[in-house]
Formats: structure tokens, sequence, C-alpha cells
């Protein structure tokens, strides 16, 4: 189903999602779609057989629970097994035909497809979140096409006005019950459940989390 990068994200990286509580696993659907991205989520079963496949544009994988999966590869690499965490993020380049056997229990991961190209283009707006407060947004890789942000607020956390400069999406790892400033002084109630995906288009704006549990989200912004 993906090609695994070479894994070379941190191993630290790979317990990021060890205290997350647990997102029931849920159908594979499409969840959005533009001329920028496809996002899907996507179930991974156990004891079902997969079907050899392959896929034609990088993507950025989220992985909601975690899962232990071989692949089995077509162009004569040999079976690999991975352990995935969950919250774990995984850049996925194209790859030839594979197939993946789930070796433990079914588990989702949201893939987000990049339609387009990508610029290369710096993130470095004066409010760029990882200036502005480097304390709860983290970066997680930069290629051409993405930035790949994550983000934790404590229960009742608060994010001084920051600036989102393009598209985004954000693949939410907890609940949000959020209120939010933007610049023009229009605030309003954010609410998702862990699990789910949002859009975003460029804003500035603070933000305040209302609820008594901590927050934690994955962004991917798309250079353009």
């Amino acid at each position: 189903m993906l090609r695994l990068m070479q894994m070379t994200l941190p191993t630290a990286l790979l317990l990021l999602g060890a205290a997350l509580a647990p997102i029931p696993t849920a159908p594979s659907a499409v969840l959005l779609e533009n001329n920028e991205v496809k996002v899907a989520r996507a179930l991974e079963k156990y004891q079902v057989a997969g079907k050899f496949h392959q896929h034609d544009m990088n993507r950025v994988m989220i992985y909601l629970q975690p899962g232990r999966q071989r692949f089995e590869y077509q162009d004569g690499r040999k079976p690999a097994v991975f352990d995935f965490k969950a919250g774990q993020v995984v850049w996925s380049p194209p790859t030839g035909m594979h197939l993946g056997e789930v070796m433990d229990h079914d588990f989702n991961i949201i893939e987000i497809e990049l339609k387009t190209q990508g610029t290369d283009k710096a993130l470095t707006e004066n409010l760029d979140p990882l200036k502005v407060d480097p304390g709860h947004y983290k970066l997680e890789f930069e290629n051409p096409q993405v930035r790949v942000l994550r983000v934790k607020i404590p229960a009742h956390g608060v994010v001084p006005m920051h600036a989102h400069s393009t598209d985004r999406v954000t693949v939410f790892l907890t609940d949000e019950n959020f209120r939010t400033k933007d610049s023009t002084g229009k605030v309003e109630t954010v609410e998702h459940k862990a699990g789910d995906v949002a859009w975003g288009t460029p804003v500035e704006h603070s933000e305040q989390n209302l609820s008594d549990q901590p927050y934690e989200a994955v962004t991917v912004e798309l250079k353009k």
C-alpha cells in the first residue's frame, strides 16, 4: 500500500503517539478532495488478504492507531515488516507494485495524496507558528511539496496570534474544542473529534484550548 521510504525519522518520533488516547477504527472513506489533495481514511484489516497495487503520487501518511505490517514487493526487494505507532507521520513517494499484510489488528491511516508538484517555497512569515510559538509547534519534516507540523497544546493553553500562510490539511489526534480569534477580531468556537480531518486556507489568528485535556494534531502545509 505504500512505499516506506527508508524510515529515517528519528526513533524519538516513533514514540510520539504513545500517550494518545485510543481512536476507534472506522471504515475506509474519502474524507475530502479538491484540486490540491485527496484525503482518505484507509482501514487496514487483520486477516484480510491484500492485493498487489501501486500508488503514483507522493503522499503523507498519518497513523491513527499502532499497527504492524509485512510488505511484499514485485521488484525483487525482500519482504519487510514495519511497526507503526499511533500518531506517527511517514512520507510515502510513488512506488512499484506491492502488497501489505496486517499482522496483528485493524488500524486506520489518513492518506494525504498530493496532486500538485510544489514549489519548494520556504514558509517564513513573521507570524509563522514555529517562530511565534515553538513551545507548542514542532517541525516533523519538510520537503519541496509540504511542511508538516505537529502541535501539542495543554489543557486551557493559549497560542498567541500567528499565521498559516498557505492551504493545509489538519489531522486531529485528540478532540478539539477551541476558541479562535482572527486578525479582524472575529471570535469562533471550533470543535472536532479525534480522527477528523479539516481543510484550512490562509488565516491569521490566536487559539485557546477550552478543554480540560491536552490537544494534539498534525498539520500538512502545501507549498505552492
